[in-house]
């Protein structure tokens, strides 16, 4: 799915369950605190404000391709020990490789697997850490069945009927296999369950979840649509998070 940009301000107010889930992968970098750290997909900015206290000497640098992410990421961050950039993931090119890598629920709105791990390999240096979580296999299955058949019906169907793929949620399997082919030694790699009830349910669906139906409907059914699917979901609205999640180390 081609780069889109986000709301950045929903997002920074709502999204707690992303920073629960990122500061469980920041307690995984084994760090001596002068080390560059790259986050791969930072948002706006506060799983790197976790890791910017893990480094007292050290540098991040974060990378979003979301224009409004990387913008409210250059507002919390401070320019002395951060460096912001807004790029897509394959393409991102650095001056010098980075001696750890770090991404939280960010991969599985990539399709190439294969050319990210590649990417971030060369941002990497020998030796140094690829520690991640995104969305894995069956992750949200539940809310998107419900979504999907709110989309084809009327009114709906006529301007859903084409939406391309929206996420890559991956096994465990193949992502262990794409990571050693690109040049990690991969010591865990495991999918866990994370069920949430997130802030603000409907705002979260809208930015977190849903905005790839909302943005080809008519401003008129955006509403009716997130109206269909908050009702279908109940409440509490439990969603079926499942994370997929690795610890690997560049050849």
């Amino acid at each position: 799915m081609p780069t889109r940009d986000w709301n950045a301000d929903s997002y920074d107010a709502i999204s707690a369950p992303q920073q629960l889930w990122g500061a469980a992968v920041v307690e995984r970098l084994v760090l001596a605190g002068d080390e560059t750290v790259l986050d791969a997909g930072a948002g706006t900015g506060r799983v790197t404000e976790m890791v910017l206290e893990r480094l007292p000497r050290g540098h991040v640098i974060a990378v979003d391709g979301s224009v409004s992410m990387a913008e409210r990421a250059r507002e919390r961050l401070p320019a002395d020990r951060v460096t912001v950039i807004c790029s897509d993931l394959l393409e991102l090119e650095l001056p010098e490789p980075a001696d750890a890598v770090i991404s939280t629920a960010t991969f599985h709105w990539i399709f190439d697997h294969d050319g990210l791990f590649a990417r971030i390999r060369r941002l990497l240096r020998p030796g140094g850490q690829f520690v991640a979580q995104c969305g894995g296999e069956g992750n949200i299955d539940r809310v998107r069945r419900i979504g999907a058949a709110i989309a084809s019906r009327p009114p709906f169907a006529e301007h859903l009927a084409a939406l391309p793929a929206i996420w890559n949620y991956q096994p465990v399997g193949a992502t262990t296999e794409r990571l050693e082919r690109a040049g990690f030694d991969v010591s865990a790699c495991w999918l866990e369950p994370a069920p949430a009830t997130p802030p603000r349910p409907r705002e979260f669906l809208e930015t977190v979840i849903v905005a790839p139906y909302l943005e080809p409907l008519p401003a008129e059914l955006r509403d009716e649509f997130l109206d269909a699917l908050v009702e279908e979901l109940g409440e509490p609205m439990v969603l079926d998070y499942v994370r997929l999640n690795w610890q690997a180390t560049a050849r």
